[in-house]
């Protein structure tokens, strides 16, 4: 009752049913006992759970001189005895002057034990007869502006309740009531706030690493959750109808534009059991991207980093493993185009957005390493602690030439929650419209704000959201502002630069960070993509797919789904060692080496499409002692091989001693990493086999068995020679010719001393019967048949010319 009495006016209910049992009732004794009973106690704790007040819409959400303000919700009875006279009335509460005021009546709204404000009363209400337990009631009531005697400019609060009799208490009293915030400003504010309200068009990560195998490469997504967002009806497909005709800044995940354009030709869906079905929505998919296309013309459109990444994941859990800033600065560079290509229009990409705004030093100097100079940040992480009396303009120099831009708290995160039902909605915008106004009148001083929402969204968040905007660019207090614009706003000079510490980030937001071990795995498959891509013939079949994967592994949508992130970077990696596996060295199995040399061959086998080229096959020698490649331990040939085929690459090997070698094929890239898994298998080395040692057997017999021959031939040669030399002295000693006769014909000349003619001159008859005798016997020789035996004459003129190549020289 001293609640109740609080407010000028109309009597209190409580105060109403005093007055009539006064009236009834004899003595004062009996009144005075009346007196103490806790009359508004009960029926205020009876209200609190007997009725509920749910209210559906308010409008205008903003009123102003001349409006008629109609407000309609529900009542529902959800106690157990009926309700009888029964009346809806509108209340009026105080003007709150603070924002934090405005804060603390949204925490009791439906609170009995607060102030209850004044009716409006007269023909203002809503009667019932009765109101029956589990009953549900639809009310609406309209009202002009000037009945409802609000006074100066400001928030206002603003009730409806329901009030009447139950059998258990006779009398009329507030059963229930649900407040809400009425914004007033009459005219035109001399000043109004420059508002920027951010829209994001963000989505989860659709897409797949795979692509099919064609000239196309038809790309394979997760599932079909995209098309039923962007079907009429769905979340992006509402947002994006909603925000057309809002003035606001844009911010779209260029993933997403991606996604949704890959859609509009052949496509395909993954199943649960690995095999994948057509996707048929390429008609809703060219419907989304017109009329995006035309909601973003002549708008701002800010674009983030191709997926958008999770910058806090990666200062806290990345920066430490190598190479992982270099996906954020590929991510940002993938942006514009992206956007160009499929919105045919130029992005603002200096803008980096951490998750809820929640900044520390190392997330700022991860936030700009990849070009970006404006942060988003939020009020709520870089908190004001210069004691300013007012909420200071966004844009705060950090240092570096790097620029905060703080978004409002209460603005930003006026529409989360469950905002399904209609009443919860209305709240949302009525307290999200009380705080702008009750912002702009804190001081005279023009001011930029930020409005930064959550990311994704939902479907009954977003037509908060967009009911809210229209009604505060159609206020007298609000005007819209690019999200440039704001950043290049002058500071307010007692507004706080300090970033927070890495201590004070929020535990809650931590907890759903990426961790180190996924930042590794994400490094692992960025080196197999590097490995794998240089031997590749057209590297940008592989490079664009899996360069776009990784970016979305780092995704931010993946807060709060950790299970899901893992096993996406390991369909990714799996996917990745697949294709390399496809360019693999054939398993041989033993090999048996005859002789002192012979060929090996290895075989490169390459699956891909497309050819593969600048690798090496090197073939190892574990003991090269006994069996060497190439007259080396190793050797090593170049490899190229056409998409779909296999090539043999044969290597040359010596061999100096019997035995088993072991033997390593290995595919090596031209930089020297080593490519798939080797390849070994065993060489069975056999110097000189048991054939050949026949053969050579056979040959030294032969050898053998001629030079024999070829002696007794030549024995019995001189034999004959000697018969034929002594024949004539045996038949008769007084041939004429014979020397040595002293009666032969100048005999005495010949041993004359000092005869100095030739004696085997012409004319000397002896001489010339012995040359006569050697002719004939030389004749009878050479009449002799050849034998296969006889070694050939030794009389051909020696040359002293060096020989040909090749050639064979016996000296």
């Amino acid at each position: 009752m001293a609640e109740a009495a609080d407010f000028q006016g109309t009597p209190s209910p409580a105060r109403r049913w005093l007055r009539r049992t006064g009236a009834l009732l004899a003595g004062a004794p009996l009144l005075a006992g009346l007196m103490q009973l806790p009359a508004a106690a009960p029926a205020q704790a009876a209200g609190s759970d007997t009725v509920s007040v749910a209210l559906d819409s308010l409008s205008p959400s903003a009123p102003s001189d001349g409006d008629t303000l109609t407000v309609s919700g529900t009542v529902t009875n959800n106690g157990k005895q009926a309700v009888t006279d029964a009346h809806v009335d509108l209340r009026v509460g105080s003007l709150l002057g603070t924002r934090s005021e405005i804060d603390t009546a949204a925490r009791h709204s439906d609170d009995l034990q607060s102030s209850l404000g004044t009716e409006v009363g007269g023909k203002y209400t809503e009667d019932f007869d009765s109101l029956g337990p589990g009953v549900a009631e639809q009310f609406s009531i309209s009202v002009p502006v000037d009945k409802l005697d609000l006074g100066q400019d400001g928030v206002y609060q603003f009730g409806v309740s329901l009030s009447g009799k139950t059998a258990a208490q006779q009398w009329d009293q507030v059963l229930g009531i649900q407040r809400t915030f009425l914004p007033w400003q009459s005219s035109e504010a001399d000043t109004k706030t420059k508002t920027t309200y951010l829209w994001p068009l963000i989505s989860t990560v659709h897409v797949t690493a795979k692509t099919g195998a064609g000239e196309l490469q038809t790309p394979v997504f997760q599932n079909d959750d995209l098309a039923k967002e962007i079907s009429p009806g769905g979340r992006l497909a509402q947002m994006l109808a909603l925000g057309k005709d809002l003035d606001v800044t844009w911010v779209i995940d260029p993933d997403l534009l991606a996604s949704v354009d890959a859609m509009t030709r052949s496509y395909r869906i993954q199943g649960a059991d690995g095999t994948t079905t057509a996707g048929t929505h390429q008609a809703v998919a060219k419907q989304f991207l017109a009329d995006l296309q035309d909601a973003v013309t002549d708008r701002e459109v800010v674009a983030l980093p191709f997926a958008d990444p999770d910058l806090a994941s990666l200062a806290h859990n990345g920066t430490s493993v190598t190479g992982s800033l270099s996906h954020l600065k590929d991510a940002t560079d993938v942006a514009t185009t992206t956007v160009k290509t499929v919105l045919h229009v130029t992005p603002n990409t200096d803008f980096a957005w951490p998750v809820d705004g929640a900044v520390d030093p190392s997330i700022i100097k991860v936030a700009t390493s990849a070009g970006a100079d404006k942060v988003i940040a939020r009020s709520d992480s870089l908190q004001e602690t210069g004691g300013l009396p007012y909420t200071p303009s966004a844009a705060r120099p950090i240092g570096g030439g790097t620029t905060a831009v703080v978004a409002d708290a209460r603005l930003s995160t006026a529409f989360e929650g469950d905002l399904t039902q209609a009443d919860s909605s209305t709240l949302a915008v009525q307290q999200f419209l009380a705080q702008s106004l009750a912002l702009n009148t804190q001081t005279d001083k023009q001011r930029s704000i930020v409005v930064a929402p959550q990311r994704m969204p939902s479907a009954s968040q977003a037509q908060a959201m967009a009911a809210a905007i229209t009604a505060l660019q159609d206020s007298n207090w609000s005007q819209v502002q690019d999200l440039a614009a704001a950043a290049k706003a002058k500071p307010d000079p007692g507004a706080t630069t300090k970033i927070p510490s890495s201590s004070a980030y929020p535990s809650s937001l931590r907890k759903q960070e990426l961790p180190r071990t996924a930042f590794e795995q994400i490094a692992r498959t960025q080196d197999k993509l590097d490995n794998f891509q240089v031997i590749l013939t057209d590297e940008s079949r592989v490079v664009t797919p899996f360069g776009r994967a990784i970016n979305r592994e780092m995704s931010t949508s993946w807060r709060g789904s950790g299970s899901e992130a893992d096993s996406f970077r390991t369909s990714v990696e799996s996917w990745l060692d697949d294709l390399i596996s496809q360019v693999k060295l054939i398993d041989k199995s033993e090999t048996k080496l005859s002789g002192r040399s012979a060929t090996i061959p290895v075989t490169v086998q390459n699956n891909l499409v497309q050819g593969v080229n600048h690798l090496v096959l090197r073939l190892t020698s574990t003991m090269p002692t006994r069996l060497e490649i190439g007259g080396n331990p190793y050797y090593e040939q170049p490899v190229e091989v056409s998409g779909g085929h296999s090539q043999s690459v044969k290597f040359s090997t010596s061999a100096n001693a019997n035995g088993r070698v072991e033997v390593t094929a290995q595919l090596y890239t031209e930089d020297g990493q080593k490519y798939g898994t080797p390849v070994k298998f065993d060489v069975k080395v056999t110097e000189v086999t048991p054939t050949v040692m026949l053969v050579i057997g056979g040959g030294v017999l032969l050898l053998v068995l001629a030079g024999f021959r070829m002696y007794t031939q030549r024995k019995r040669a001189a034999a004959r020679r000697a018969e034929e030399d002594d024949g004539p002295d045996e038949a008769g000693e007084d041939t004429p010719d014979a020397p040595g006769n002293p009666e032969a014909p100048g005999a005495s000349e010949a041993e004359s001393p000092g005869d100095t003619e030739d004696t085997d001159g012409p004319g000397n008859p002896a001489a010339h019967g012995d040359r006569l005798q050697e002719e004939s016997v030389a004749q009878s020789r050479a009449d002799d048949p050849e034998q296969p035996s006889d070694p050939t004459p030794d009389t051909a003129p020696e040359s002293a010319d060096p020989s040909e190549t090749g050639e064979r020289v016996d000296r």
